[in-house]
């Protein structure tokens, strides 16, 4: 990742926020912005979070 923040609580902020204003999908983050989703979640995971399909964001 490298548009992103590194830290993890940074990083849950900042997608959450790209995707309720700027992205349908996770997906669709990721290839706009050359992001590893795999990472990503992975990331996130570690935290206790999830992406939900359903309402596009980490829970």
């Amino acid at each position: 990742m490298t548009n992103l923040p590194k830290d993890a609580f940074l990083l849950l902020s900042v997608l959450n926020t790209k995707l309720r204003d700027y992205y349908g999908s996770l997906d669709a983050l990721c290839e706009d912005m050359n992001e590893d989703k795999t990472d990503i979640v992975r990331k996130l995971e570690n935290l206790g979070y999830e992406y939900d399909e359903g309402t596009n964001q980490f829970v």
